[in-house]
């Protein structure tokens, strides 16, 4: 019988809920007052010896997020170290921090769609006035 998910993704999901964790409790509470950061997606390589971790930064400003990710990787291996002693694994992988920018990518598009649908009501209102007249 065929296993439901290969090694990678149960990894993968391990580390995705001890990273966010971390990152609510204890790294929160080392660096200081921040932004609301929550992890969206950890990508593991098939040797579990990287792991690739997308980051969601919600700020006013794009350049909070990268500063953000930056200090992420200053405390890689603060990080890593905590998330060593939650999970059994022979060898940690090492942590790749990346910002996720598809939450805010996903508002622009659903907000340049809404106004395209607002101005063709407003160009229909525009014609059907003209055309009762």
């Amino acid at each position: 019988m065929a296993r439901e998910f290969s090694r990678t993704d149960r990894v993968a999901q391990q580390i995705h809920k001890e990273v966010a964790s971390i990152l609510q409790n204890e790294y929160k509470h080392r660096v200081g007052s921040l932004p609301l950061i929550t992890v969206s997606d950890v990508d593991v390589s098939r040797d579990l010896a990287h792991a690739k971790i997308f980051v969601t930064i919600y700020g006013e400003d794009d350049d909070i997020g990268k500063q953000e990710v930056e200090k992420l990787e200053e405390y890689n291996g603060f990080i890593r170290g905590l998330l060593a002693k939650r999970i059994r694994m022979r060898a940690v992988p090492h942590l790749h921090f990346f910002q996720d920018a598809s939450i805010s990518e996903g508002m622009r598009i659903s907000n340049l769609v809404s106004e395209t649908v607002a101005r063709d009501e407003k160009r229909r209102g525009d014609t059907d006035t003209d055309e009762q007249e």
